[in-house]
């Protein structure tokens, strides 16, 4: 398996990289040494417990085992015990958190029988094993990713066990995550690796960081595509990952193409739930329509079915195939009348592609909104239907490898895209001087304007816009709000300091993010929660006279929140006298899975 190699050489200080791709299904890690004056390489861990010793295959089954609370097993192992009723099997467990927004599909395909009067718009979960709630399965699945890439990289790398030893506790991480995560999402897995003992919890925000399966995948792209030729300044094409259980799109433009390749996105990243799974999904109900009435239609040999579908049917599918055969038992299983002969069910071509099709309508539509009123040049993925309109497509196939895992690792590099486009609008809840004249939509609810402690009137409710959806931010954009905290008393402690960092999914720009019962509008919802503490701004509280002359404490500070990375970051800033000084923020997830 060819490895990539980067084409400019290293020349900071000494580092092991691991990045994780946790899929729905399969998962893979890949990881690079960088040492200074050398040109770095990333390599895939292609050596699994439970797997043939020549496979060569990066990708392990996304499966742990337990029995109760113990764990048996992970990935090409844990299959052993689907099916034994003693064990509980967590598969499809990365579903479980996806946003709430993931979990409804926005056109409901098939995936229920097609003799079903109706279609389930949300998407099937598999229950999680009692014992092992979501945060365990993760973290144990983790620890077992590590803890063979650690083996992996001692075993294939000269002078392996000094090198990692010196550098364990520095490693970073890098986690590939679907286009439709957020801050949440990031915390429970940076958790996750906390809990696998994997990093330290001082050390967390500095060794992990997240790219977009989006991302992560136009490295890999680029990094093994046949031809760059089509590549030039102003070029705008779109990149589409087609997953386990999403499928993530991005539109780029090249910004730059000598001396150093720059892309930057064009408006904000497709993510619809159309992956591989559904595929699976589809086939089991066209399986069981196809031999209702049959006694091989039982859960069992259907189950069987399916699983040869997927190992073999799915991948070797191309449209092209007149005939496709799944062997699923006895040379003397047959029932002719649905198409069982010799333990081998009979497919034809109309019946496989009933399968796919549910995913490619899906998959077409997402690219369409991606590209919007934008001529691609370029998309890598359904050549027949972008054909018609003049637009190339171009495919990178390694059947064994996982996009994400080793773009991950080539993003951390290279770092080709320098500007992102914000997936929704941004803000937060904040009290605004009441003032009608200089806020005319403060009117409609002028009964709701309160007089605070300082004398002057103020309204609840309003939504401050930070960054607005599509917009591109770079790296280094960042945004820095004002705020104060007033004591009618000289308080003995300043507390803490807490604000909610709201969504906005609409397009149109939010004035309130509540109404006049205080609750969040539709179309708002809170991402997460600053929280810091003020008690080193005590020197900074002073004593002020109110509008009437009542006097008051107050402490005023500033909020920065930096967005232009791949995750959120924030700090508190106050003035001492001239200086200026800073705290942390801790970024506390609205829910937890």
């Amino acid at each position: 398996m060819a490895h990539y190699t980067s084409d400019t050489k290293y020349n900071r200080e000494e580092k092991i990289v691991i990045a994780i791709d946790l899929g729905t299904t399969h998962s893979a890690v890949s990881y690079s040494y960088l040492y200074p004056d050398d040109l770095p390489q990333v390599r895939l861990v292609t050596k699994w417990p439970g797997q043939p010793e020549a496979s060569g295959d990066s990708k392990i089954p996304t499966l742990v085992a337990y029995q109760g609370s113990n764990l048996i097993a992970c990935g090409a192992e844990a299959a052993d015990y689907l099916g034994d009723p003693e064990f509980q099997i967590a598969r499809w467990f990365k579903l479980h958190l996806h946003p709430d927004s993931m979990k409804i599909a926005d056109e409901p395909p098939p995936y229920a029988s097609v003799s079903s009067p109706s279609f389930a718009h949300s998407i099937e979960i598999p229950a999680l094993p009692p014992g092992a709630p979501l945060n365990r399965i993760y973290s144990d699945f983790l620890k077992y990713l590590f803890d063979h890439t650690e083996r992996f990289f001692v075993n294939n790398t000269p002078g392996g066990r000094n090198i990692w030893d010196r550098l364990r506790r520095k490693i970073a991480i890098i986690l590939a995550t679907p286009n439709g995560w957020d801050t949440r999402q990031q915390i429970f897995m940076r958790d996750a690796l906390v809990s696998a003992g994997i990093v330290g919890t001082s050390e967390a925000d500095d060794q992990v960081d997240y790219i977009t399966e989006g991302e992560a995948s136009v490295h890999y792209a680029l990094a093994h595509s046949q031809s760059k030729s089509w590549l030039k300044k102003g070029v705008i094409f779109a990149v589409t990952d087609a997953g386990g259980s999403t499928v993530d799109g991005t539109l780029y433009q090249c910004k730059e193409h000598t001396p150093r390749l720059v892309l930057e996105e064009v408006r904000a990243s497709e993510c619809v739930q159309a992956g591989g799974v559904f595929i699976d999904r589809s086939a089991r109900t066209m399986l069981a329509d196809k031999l209702r009435g049959s006694q091989f239609s039982d859960e069992e040999s259907i189950d069987i079915m399916v699983n040869e579908f997927e190992k073999k049917t799915k991948r070797m599918f191309d449209g092209a195939q007149v005939s496709n055969v799944i062997h699923f038992g006895r040379n003397n299983d047959n029932d002719p009348q649905h198409d069982v002969v010799r333990g081998r069910i009979s497919l034809n071509k109309a019946e496989v592609k009933r399968t796919f099709d549910p995913t490619i309508l899906r998959i077409i539509g997402s690219c369409k909104r991606l590209l919007g009123s934008y001529k691609a040049q370029h998309l890598l993925l359904l050549r027949e239907e972008f054909g018609k309109s003049g637009i190339s497509v171009v495919t990178v196939e390694e059947p064994s490898k996982k996009a994400a895992a080793e773009g991950a690792a080539i993003w951390y590099l290279k770092q080709l895209v320098t500007g992102r486009a914000v997936r929704y609008t941004l803000g937060a809840n904040i009290r605004q001087a009441f003032d009608p004249a200089a806020y005319p939509y403060q009117r409609e609810r002028s009964f709701l304007a309160y007089t605070c402690t300082d004398g002057h009137k103020r309204i609840d409710g309003v939504f401050d816009i930070w960054v607005e959806k599509n917009r591109i931010v770079d790296g280094r954009f960042q945004k820095l709000s004002e705020y104060s905290r007033i004591y009618e008393h000289p308080p003995d402690n300043l507390g803490e300091f807490t604000m909610s960092v709201l969504v906005w999914e609409g397009n149109q720009k939010p004035i309130w993010c509540e109404n006049i019962l205080g609750e969040l509008v539709p179309g708002a919802r809170i991402l997460c929660t600053l929280s810091g503490n003020l008690s080193r701004m005590r020197s900074s509280l002073s004593k002020k006279n109110g509008v009437g002359g009542q006097p008051y404490w107050i402490v005023t500070f500033q909020v920065l929140v930096l967005f232009g990375g791949t995750k959120m970051q924030a700090r508190l800033q106050w003035n001492e006298g001239k200086q200026q000084r800073q705290g942390p923020i801790s970024i506390i997830p609205n829910s937890t899975f």
